[in-house]
């Protein structure tokens, strides 16, 4: 599936208030919420070194939803975001600059 067929079929499940300020707001709190499930699923697989594999992906789905439909809420296609993301790494390791902080390096 690409990233924009994703994008649609996932805003065509959306059911929030698609006001443009409260669609980012939902939108970003539920990535962060998302986001951190899958942190727990990792940390339990520190604590207790079992990994659930199928609820890992259920949570990363989650994510993935929650990323197209902040996509969405700025009226940005997915693929462009993950077409933008590839090609400042790229960049970023043709330059050895991969290792490091800062959004600009």
């Amino acid at each position: 599936m690409n990233m924009n067929d994703y994008q649609k079929a996932a805003m065509a499940t959306a059911v929030y208030p698609r006001n443009r300020q409260t669609a980012l707001t939902y939108t970003a709190l539920g990535l962060a919420s998302e986001a951190g499930e899958y942190a727990g699923k990792v940390k339990k697989l520190l604590r207790d070194a079992v990994w659930d594999v199928d609820a890992a992906k259920a949570e990363l789905g989650d994510v993935m939803w929650y990323v197209a439909a902040c996509a969405d809420a700025l009226g940005i296609d997915l693929a462009d975001v993950a077409q933008a993301n590839i090609d400042k790494l790229s960049d970023r390791k043709a330059r050895d600059a991969i290792k490091g902080s800062g959004d600009y390096r």
